[in-house]
């Protein structure tokens, strides 16, 4: 069994209350008892439960505990949170006689102060000090209490004064030893409280088992039955008649039930009854609660047992408070049928849809009244009635609506007759228009007749300020019928900037499904700004002035370059498309790029900036400043961040190398002397292919002259990246063969055609 279900079967167990039955059952058919729990196992998982089920199963000791749950007052025992535990706390019953082992708390207050707490001997008496033994045994509590009063008067006059007063209670109770015998679920010998009572006894046993009664349970004290339970009193009526107190050695003996009878259908607790002779069904409807509402009272059916074949019998309504029952019957209560005598509904355009009761002579018109009349934009031309033929077959007859409220032609309901009255916007496709454009909300509205631009520029929150008033226009759908139509949409334009805000020419009257777009104007243009930061005298944000404005003109609107500004390291961040395929290593100078800035102010803005995939451009900002409108002194765009770091004093080191580090940078110190200070080339480093990235952006590799490297100049803030050797590709062995195999077939063709050459 698959895990899942293992749990499931375990959840299912539960629910039933089973595991209390199928342990006992264990025990009782199992060899040796249950199966031993295997290493990590608990009695309460789902493995140990698989375990079992499988080996109860094989014996058929789970059918028999499922069926005893279907069994009346079974589920009495099997309920976790019904316990029938005696409640020690409280008082005994008032005929509780002490006995042996029983502790009394006897407390004299008044006159005289005198506590005793005292345990009955096995002879019978308590030991009183001062006083001697006082024969308490077979006594209830009152009876107890004047016994012991009248031995204390001898050491406490005041007693019989009434100047002292004398009180006996029950401390710790005593055991009982009893015996269940019979059909019970784990007959022997048990210990109990000495206030427990048959039910208490039952409970700890498990209860009647399979063939157990549950109405037959005798108490048998000294070879006499004394009292006879009955759980259906108790479940049933509430009565605990027969439940008495049992005494040491008393014996509960389960009789097997003789006569049960099985409840299906619609009762309120379908189950197995157990029956006593002479019982009627009626009494069996009792102890199941009576029929349900649905409950078909006509007929009660009755599968019988007779003297050679089964039988069915049908019990009529006046006959179920006399018809007794037998051993094996099984009664069946059927439903009433889920149909409607005189119902007919309505649905659609009317304001109460739904169910009514039909009526003698009703028609549509009188049931269209019924449902407070028809709703507006109801259709008249046409609504249908569907009704079931005679032969079950449904069928559909349409009426007009306007006829049948007038009379002219007002139709006769039957039974379970369905009217629907269309209404007119549900007969089409649901009209709307829609603006787009420089409106405050643009989007799609529900179309109303003779709508129009007017109504619907302000039902989108009116113009925007950059709206353009002098090209509004109107697409329409074609509606050509059946003649092939070519164009697409029809075209209306309109000019509103007329002196009123909508001039007259706003009073298009709008058709369903018209999108009204409204331009933006040519001439308006929002507010772009760049940023500057740095080592500039006022870095900040700054809104671009025209269309020709270049990056010398912005920085000489910051005031000019600070005295510690590193020109050469400059950079500009532009927003652009980046693609997952960009180079890693232009990724990394990215990050490398933002971690010197983590400390500034503007260092959160730069890095939303990148999360925004703005890339770097390489600027000559020392070029820029020497001769401002040339080539390198770019036009500006809106989002440009301009950035000039301090003057920068090391150079990075990376890839292939031994030691990757930041170095000091020195003018009289070269490419290859930057290197040797890593550590110098690695084995696998590609040297032809070193390549440098400056603090601006800009990138130049390594040139080769003949034999000879020829390595760029290394300035402040460089980074250096020496990537790896690609390794030679090595044959595996099915490679390897294929190989040999091919030369070896070309060697044979060539010593082929050599020999027929020749």
């Amino acid at each position: 069994m698959p895990p899942s279900e293992a749990a499931g079967l375990l959840r299912r167990i539960r629910e039933l209350g089973l595991d209390r039955q199928l342990r006992a059952a264990t025990v009782r058919d199992t060899a040796g008892g249950p199966y031993p729990l295997a290493q990590g196992d608990r009695s309460d998982s789902a493995a140990y439960w698989q375990r079992q089920w499988m080996e109860l199963k094989s014996r058929g000791a789970y059918e028999r505990a499922l069926r005893r749950s279907r069994i009346f007052g079974a589920e009495l025992f099997g309920d976790r949170n019904l316990t029938f535990e005696p409640d020690l706390r409280m008082l005994p019953p008032a005929d509780y006689r002490i006995g042996p082992d029983d502790e009394l708390l006897i407390d004299v207050y008044g006159y005289a102060e005198a506590q005793h707490r005292l345990t009955v001997s096995p002879e019978g008496h308590v030991r009183i000090p001062y006083l001697g033994p006082v024969q308490v045994s077979g006594l209830t509590l009152d009876e107890a209490r004047v016994r012991v009063s009248e031995r204390l008067a001898a050491i406490h006059p005041s007693i019989r004064s009434s100047d002292s007063q004398v009180q006996v209670s029950m401390g710790r109770m005593r055991s009982i030893r009893v015996m269940l015998i019979g059909d019970v679920v784990s007959p022997g010998s048990y210990t109990l409280p000495g206030v427990a009572t048959v039910a208490n006894a039952l409970y700890a046993s498990g209860g009647p088992g399979e063939q157990g009664s549950f109405r037959d349970i005798q108490v048998v004290r000294g070879g006499k039955t004394i009292a006879t339970f009955d759980l259906y009193d108790f479940l049933v009526r509430g009565s605990l008649a027969g439940n008495v107190i049992l005494r040491d050695q008393d014996i509960i003996k389960v009789n097997s039930c003789q006569y049960r009878v099985e409840l299906l259908g619609e009762v309120r607790r379908p189950a197995i009854f157990e029956a006593r002779p002479g019982e009627t069904l009626q009494q069996l409807l009792e102890y199941a609660g009576g029929l349900t509402e649905k409950a078909y009272r006509r007929v009660i059916r009755a599968d019988r047992a007779g003297d050679e074949r089964r039988e069915l019998v049908n019990v009529g309504a006046d006959e179920v408070g006399r018809f007794l029952v037998r051993a094996g019957d099984r009664f069946f209560i059927d439903s009433i049928l889920d149909d409607y005598a005189n119902r007919v509904s309505i649905a659609g355009a009317v304001s109460h849809p739904g169910h009514y009761a039909l009526e003698t002579g009703m028609t549509v018109a009188s049931l269209i009244d019924r449902a407070a009349g028809l709703t507006e934009g109801a259709f008249l031309s046409r609504g249908t009635i569907r009704r079931l033929q005679a032969d079950r077959t449904p069928a559909v007859i349409d009426f007009n609506v306007a006829d049948a409220l007038s009379g002219r032609h007002d139709l006769a309901l039957q039974r379970e007759d369905s009217v629907v009255v269309y209404a007119v916007d549900a007969l089409h496709e649901p009209y709307g228009v829609e603006i787009r454009g420089e409106v405050n909300r643009p989007g799609r509205y529900g179309y109303a007749d003779s709508m129009q631009v007017e109504d619907l520029v302000l039902m989108a929150g009116g113009l925007r300020d950059a709206a353009s008033l002098q090209r509004v226009e109107i697409a329409r759908r074609v509606r050509s019928g059946d003649t092939v139509d070519a164009r697409r949409a029809v075209i209306h334009r309109f000019d509103l900037s007329g002196g009123a805000p909508l001039p007259d020419s706003a009073q298009f009257v709008l058709q369903p499904f018209d999108e009204v777009t409204v331009r933006r104007a040519p001439g308006y243009t929002d507010q772009a700004y760049v940023e500057i930061g740095g080592e500039v005298r006022y870095p900040g944000r700054y809104a671009i002035n025209t269309d020709e404005e270049r990056i010398s003109d912005i920085l000489r609107r910051a005031g000019g370059l600070r005295p510690e500004a590193y020109s050469e390291g400059a950079v500009l961040m532009r927003r652009t498309f980046v693609n997952e395929s960009d180079s890693a290593l232009l990724t990394n100078r990215l990050e490398l790029f933002y971690n010197q800035l983590r400390d500034s102010a503007d260092a959160g803005h730069l890095v939303r900036a990148m999360r925004r995939k703005e890339q770097l451009l390489d600027v000559d900002l020392l070029s820029i400043i020497r001769r401002p409108g040339s080539d390198d002194d770019l036009l500006l765009e809106e989002g440009d961040l301009l950035r000039v770091p301090k003057r920068l004093q090391t150079v990075q080191v990376f890839g292939e190398i031994y030691f990757p580090k930041k170095i000091r940078f020195a003018r009289d110190m070269g490419f290859r002397d930057y290197i040797d200070g890593a550590g110098g080339f690695t084995g696998e480093a590609l040297r032809r292919r070193s390549y440098i990235v400056y603090a601006n952006g800009e990138v130049r590799n390594t040139k080769k002259f003949l034999f000879f490297n020829s390595y760029p100049e290394v300035k402040p803030g460089a980074e250096i990246y020496v990537p790896t050797r690609s390794s030679p590709r090595r044959l595996n062995g099915q490679q390897a063969i294929g190989l040999a195999s091919g030369l070896a077939s070309l060697a044979l063709i060539i010593t082929t055609l050599l020999n027929t050459l020749n």
